[in-house]
């Protein structure tokens, strides 16, 4: 645990390589695959990936928000075909079949297009009987992580291992129930937002998360078979 002030990242990709010390008992290991949540956690992954001489490739999720209320998330879909429903908020709502096909339409259109822009004609990684560290470049209330692990769990990886530089202590802790192991490298207190902790936490760019896919391929990362 951390005070507020005393030290934040320099950027994504130092806060990665900072990461990567803290998942060290990875490394060099044939089953270890690192996925990155888009866009953010892609610089923070590729610098894991690198320390732990992993393949690394990204795992889209996108939120399936109720409409008119669109924060609230009724599901997910992600990478690989897979969705997943929030019973809960389905039943509690009553949710009709025909809408939930109507957004999740919609947001596959959208992961399909991001799927092209980032990953071109390479086929999504085969994650089953595989040690999966999912990144990201911080956890607020972890809803896209959460969406990403339940949508991960369907294509049967071995482990889970959630990982981000920074998160909100609760958060973290709870992960820890959902996930084979989740590694915050900080939890600092208040944590007040992921990006307090960054000095430079601009955007990342379609532009850089090519790059840095391109990079893994061409072997300076191992690229994901």
């Amino acid at each position: 645990m951390m005070l507020s002030g005393e030290r934040f990242f320099q950027d994504r990709r130092e806060a990665g390589r900072t990461l990567a010390r803290r998942l060290a008992g990875y490394a060099n290991r044939p089953d270890v695959l690192v996925l990155a949540l888009p866009r953010g956690g892609v610089p923070v992954a590729y610098e894991v990936a690198e320390a732990l001489d992993a393949p690394l490739d990204l795992f889209l999720v996108r939120k399936l928000g109720v409409p008119g209320h669109e924060e609230l998330a009724m599901g997910a879909i992600a990478t690989g075909g897979v969705r997943v429903l929030n019973e809960e908020v389905v039943n509690g709502l009553r949710i009709p079949g025909a809408v939930l096909d109507y957004v999740a339409e919609k947001e596959q259109q959208e992961l399909e297009r991001r799927e092209r822009e980032y990953r071109g004609d390479q086929p999504p990684p085969e994650v089953r009987g595989k040690t999966v560290i999912l990144v990201d470049d911080g956890l607020a209330t972890g809803s896209t992580m959460r969406a990403a692990v339940l949508a991960l769990r369907q294509q049967h990886p071995a482990r889970i291992v959630v990982a981000v530089p920074v998160g909100a202590a609760s958060t973290c802790e709870a992960f820890q129930a959902e996930t084979d192991e989740t590694v915050c490298a900080i939890t600092p207190e208040p944590f007040l937002s992921v990006g307090y902790w960054y000095e430079d936490f601009t955007q990342t760019t379609d532009e850089e998360v090519r790059e840095l896919l391109q990079r893994a391929r061409r072997g300076d990362v191992p690229a994901a078979a």
